[in-house]
Formats: C-alpha cells, sequence, structure tokens
C-alpha cells in the first residue's frame, strides 16, 4: 500500500483513533505559534486539519495542502472558513505556489513519510519571504531508531505507513544549505511517555 492510500484509508478514523502522537503534536504547534501573526501561511500536510483550525486564528490567509483526498475531504468537513484555503499537492515534487509569498510554513507529522528532505526544504526557502519561519515538527528520530511508524488499525490488522529516517542532522543541514538558520530546536514528551525516549522533535527555521 502505498503512503497516499494509507492516509487516505485513514482518514475516515484518524480524528477519532487514540493517537498520542497526534494529540502531542497539536499541543506543541499551539504553544509553539501562538504568539505569531503572519499575512500569508502554507501547511503542507494538513491532514484533516488538525491545526489548520489555530493556524487560521493567528494567519491572514492560510493555503493547507495534503496529497490524500480523504485527508483533505475530512479537513473540508470540518474547516470552512474565510480565510482557509485547500489544495490536493504532492510536496515531493515542485510546489505551486509563488516565490517569496509565504511568512510561515508549517510542516507536521509529514517529512518521515518523504525521502528527499532537501528537496523540502529547498522549496520552503524559495517559497518564504525574507525572515519568514519554516515550522517543522515530527516524530522524533530515536523513535524511529526503535522502529516506530505511523500506523492505524482496520478490522484487527495493522497497517504500517511508509517511513524514512532523518537523523536531527539531517534537519540541520538541510535548512543550512538552503538558506534556513535554525533559530530553535526542542524535544518532547507526552505525559504517558515518562522514562521513555522524545516523542517529537521540533525545529524552527528563519529565512
Amino acid at each position: 500500500m502505498t503512503i497516499k492510500q494509507a492516509y487516505t484509508d485513514w482518514s475516515s478514523s484518524y480524528d477519532s483513533d487514540r493517537n498520542l502522537t497526534r494529540d502531542l503534536d497539536e499541543r506543541v504547534t499551539r504553544d509553539t505559534l501562538m504568539n505569531l501573526r503572519c499575512k500569508s501561511i502554507v501547511e503542507i500536510g494538513c491532514g484533516t486539519g488538525k491545526n489548520t483550525s489555530f493556524l487560521s486564528q493567528i494567519g491572514e490567509k492560510v493555503h493547507a495542502i495534503d496529497f490524500s483526498e480523504g485527508m483533505i475531504n475530512k479537513a473540508k468537513g470540518k474547516i470552512q472558513l474565510h480565510n482557509v484555503t485547500f489544495s490536493i499537492a504532492d510536496i515531493t515534487k515542485q510546489w505551486h505556489i509563488k516565490d517569496e509569498s509565504a511568512n510561515l510554513i508549517a510542516c507536521n507529522l509529514v517529512l518521515e513519510h518523504v525521502e528527499n528532505l532537501p528537496f523540502i526544504f529547498s522549496e520552503a526557502s524559495r517559497t518564504l519571504v525574507k525572515n519568514g519561519r519554516f515550522f517543522v515538527c515530527e516524530l522524533h528520530p530515536f523513535r524511529q531508531y526503535e522502529g516506530t511508524k505511523a500506523h492505524f488499525q482496520r478490522d484487527q490488522n495493522t497497517t504500517e505507513i511508509q517511513a524514512f529516517v532523518h537523523h536531527i542532522s539531517d534537519f540541520i543541514e538541510a535548512g543550512k544549505n538552503n538558506g534556513l538558520t535554525p533559530e530553535s530546536f526542542k524535544e518532547w514528551w507526552h505525559e504517558e511517555d515518562q522514562n521513555k525516549p522524545p516523542r517529537l522533535a521540533s525545529f524552527m527555521f528563519v529565512k
């Protein structure tokens, strides 16, 4: 099953499934970005829109993108706001977004499914205005080293979604090589993660 097919299948229960990673990511995003105010935000890999509503509160306009029609349809059903536009697109190919048009790009729980990390950072750099920010929140590599992958259950069968391991240094180097300076790096645990490796890693890059 392809990554796209898997997320389309998962879309019907993504919001209701028990998912500590999803829940922590939503909290991290709000905590990190709540004080920002942006003219234009691009959200890559918006999924069912778990962060889109919040982004619409800090941005004058939000362009939310995902390659899964099932995920986008779920998001559209929940979010009908004048300043949010949804698009179906594959971010591993050239983005149909104007140069230097975004103040903030938000990317959550997406890059583990993207093999060519430098390409994403190249497109983010092209799309951002000067002093624009690229926020990334991903499954921590420590979890990936242990074999953790995004997964869901259907009829007692578990579907694991293809993932690629990116080390912390890979994110930092991809940023630096594309004119994006790492402003912050943080590690995050869910309250149920006592004595476990961090669940998420977040980065803020500035152009």
